[in-house]
């Protein structure tokens, strides 16, 4: 069944009114027919299954059936602290990791970026929203990833974070230290709560790992192959949820 996020607001009036490009989908992508149903998420942890009952030039109307609880989200809260990347592998980043199950996303600005003009980089929050949303509605996700403001490395790293947090810093310069090990003894069951530091194209300066190191983040290795920018946030994501049996 389709899925679609709308805004508790949408979902409080009656019918269900869909514009735009919502409307666009369901009208000439998808060729919904009147009774079919499709679910709406409201970001919040609920899904609300509807059937078709208006469809227009500009619109589509929905009347809803039930509400439950939406699946789909891991117990294990990821933070990705993702270096902004050139052209559009940031958006694959955050597409992939979407459907991994990352539940929180921060650009950051490291010394060896390409793209390093936080302005810019904000500038591109638009896209970035309807790429995590697509995503998010296409694998199933129960609530929207979050798309935090951009920041520099330093920031990024600094503390001031209330709670039990694991931060682990994946770099290709570590040999003592895996990530399986990073994990060991992580309570999954409480529902953890991680945060992954991944670097640009170029890497991480090796100051960037001092600073990382000095403010209690835990350089980790991913194994004996260098993987690309884009990849390495989803891999390393994807073995942390592996590891507490949500994929």
């Amino acid at each position: 069944m389709h899925r679609f996020f709308v805004s508790p607001k949408v979902l409080a009036s009656h019918p269900v009114v869909l514009t735009g490009d919502q409307a666009f989908q369901i009208r000439r992508v998808l060729r919904l027919r009147l009774g079919e149903s499709i679910i709406l998420l409201d970001g919040q942890g609920y899904a609300h299954e509807a059937i078709l009952i208006a469809l227009s030039d500009t619109d589509a109307r929905f009347q809803v059936l039930r509400r439950g609880s939406a699946e789909g989200e891991p117990r294990t809260f990821v933070t990705l602290y993702q270096a902004v990347l050139k052209g559009e592998r940031f958006g694959w980043a955050l597409q992939k990791g979407t459907e991994v199950g990352v539940s929180r996303f921060v650009p950051i600005v490291c010394e060896r970026n390409v793209v390093d003009d936080l302005d810019a980089v904000e500038g591109k929050r638009e896209r970035w929203t309807r790429i995590i949303q697509e995503a998010a509605e296409q694998s199933g996700r129960g609530k929207l990833p979050e798309l935090a403001p951009a920041q520099l490395f330093q920031q990024a790293v600094s503390p001031g974070r209330a709670g039990d947090v694991l931060r682990l810093i994946p770099w290709e310069g570590e040999r003592d230290s895996s990530l399986r090990s990073a994990l060991a003894g992580c309570n999954f069951a409480a529902g953890a709560r991680i945060e992954l530091f991944v670097g640009p194209e170029g890497g991480f300066a090796e100051a960037e790992i001092d600073l990382a190191r000095h403010y209690g983040v835990r350089p980790v290795s991913l194994g004996p192959r260098i993987l690309r920018a884009e990849t390495a946030g989803m891999v390393a994501a994807a073995l942390i949820l592996y590891e507490a049996r949500d994929i």
